[in-house]
């Protein structure tokens, strides 16, 4: 049974409630992190709590919790979920909280609401190309808002364009921005492999500032072995490249082997992933 956490109190998870005038629920006014912890070591935890503190002020909520505060909490969550499993997941959700009305401008006076919760996730990926779970997406224009920068969970484009996916079969949809070019999947950051030189789209409004995204370009950039470039990537490019990669705190570095039911390169795991794979799971616990 999970234990959860709503506003102060631990409780079953099925015993949590929240008021129907919540902006959350009515307004998808907040902000959320997903975190994973495998045997109970987390990975990026600060970088997430750092991404959810930046969020909740970019949209104003005021929440008093320091960083140290927060993995305090998360940590001790999953404490008090350890018989649910070795490898959990906790999904952390900051609303600006109920207020009287349903009334658009934000309200003063309201608390925040803070829920979290754990869930099962699987055993990481095996550093194997041979072994390693492969992924089919397909490609679609952007057509989310432009601050996909913050993690809201207003995230009905997000879901509109994951069902794209879903419904044709594949496992993502790869999105695109009215100039052709690459942004990251309705669920994850993208990465492409051309001759050996790894490329993910540059940081800005369009994408949202993945925390395994970070984690991949700082270990691959301090071990030095691999070349990786944030720059604009075409569409074009991505048809043409060796490797595709989606990543994501639940997926980690996952490869691609198909788009739009065509194979990417030789339609295999290609020997790059496998050594940024090697390189990411030898530090991921360091941030």
């Amino acid at each position: 049974m999970s234990i959860s956490f709503l506003n102060g109190d631990y409780m079953p998870l099925e015993e949590a409630r929240i008021s129907p005038l919540d902006r959350g629920f009515l307004f998808g006014d907040g902000i959320y992190e997903v975190i994973p912890y495998y045997k109970g070591k987390s990975v990026g935890l600060m970088p997430h709590i750092e991404r959810m503190i930046n969020g909740l002020a970019a949209i104003e909520i005021k929440c008093t919790k320091t960083a140290d505060e927060w993995k305090e909490l998360l940590d001790d969550l999953v404490a008090r979920n350890e018989s649910m499993g070795d490898n959990l997941g906790v999904y952390v959700h900051v609303s600006r909280g109920a207020d009287v009305k349903r009334y658009h401008p934000y309200p003063e006076g309201v608390e925040p609401t803070v829920f979290c919760f754990c869930f099962n996730i699987k055993d990481p990926e095996p550093v194997d190309r041979t072994k390693v779970t492969q992924y089919s997406l397909v490609s679609t224009e952007d057509l989310r808002w432009q601050r996909c920068h913050i993690k809201s969970t207003a995230l009905l484009g997000n879901v509109i364009h994951f069902q794209e996916g879903y419904s044709s079969g594949a496992d993502e949809a790869l999105l695109y921005n009215a100039n052709g070019e690459l942004t990251e999947g309705s669920s994850c950051n993208a990465f492409i492999v051309k001759d050996g030189i790894i490329a993910t789209p540059i940081q800005d409004n369009q994408i949202l500032p993945g925390i395994t995204r970070r984690i991949i370009l700082d270990s691959l950039k301090a071990d030095g072995s691999l070349q990786v470039e944030e720059r604009t990537i075409t569409m074009d490019e991505v048809r043409d490249a060796d490797e595709i990669w989606i990543t994501s705190s639940s997926k980690e570095i996952a490869p691609v082997t198909k788009l739009d039911g065509k194979p990417v390169g030789d339609g295999s795991v290609g020997e790059i992933w496998e050594k940024a794979f090697a390189i990411y799971t030898a530090s991921k616990y360091d941030f």
